[in-house]
């Protein structure tokens, strides 16, 4: 599984952003797609995730409805739709795929990087 994300930037706080992550594979039909973020000097940690197939979602405790994470199946293309950023949103954004069978996420896209000014 190939992942290539995209759509970070330089965004004010309370203003919105959609990043995209584009998944080539053979097949999408068991997988899992997420977001994940790593701010400076803090753990990598976990934004939200996708079951390709069904549909369903987790995001955050914390940033639950601040961010959604809508997915295009024609286009094999996971978004992270963030809303009333936060100048703590500032971070490193990565996407991540696994398997149903795989116990964590196996194949990362690039980072792309948001940065909330206040």
């Amino acid at each position: 599984v190939q992942l290539q994300a995209s759509g970070g930037g330089l965004v004010q706080a309370g203003g919105s952003l959609r990043l995209s992550c584009v998944a080539s594979a053979r097949t999408l039909s068991n997988i899992y797609m997420a977001w994940f973020r790593q701010a400076p000097g803090k753990e990598r940690e976990f934004v939200a995730s996708a079951n390709w197939v069904g549909g369903g979602t987790v995001i955050a405790d914390s940033l639950r409805g601040r961010f959604t994470i809508p997915r295009d199946r024609v286009r094999n293309t996971v978004f992270l739709e963030m809303n009333s950023l936060r100048p703590e949103d500032t971070a490193v954004y990565y996407c991540a795929a696994k398997f149903r069978f795989q116990s964590g996420y196996e194949y990362w896209g690039q980072g792309t990087l948001v940065t909330v000014s206040s």
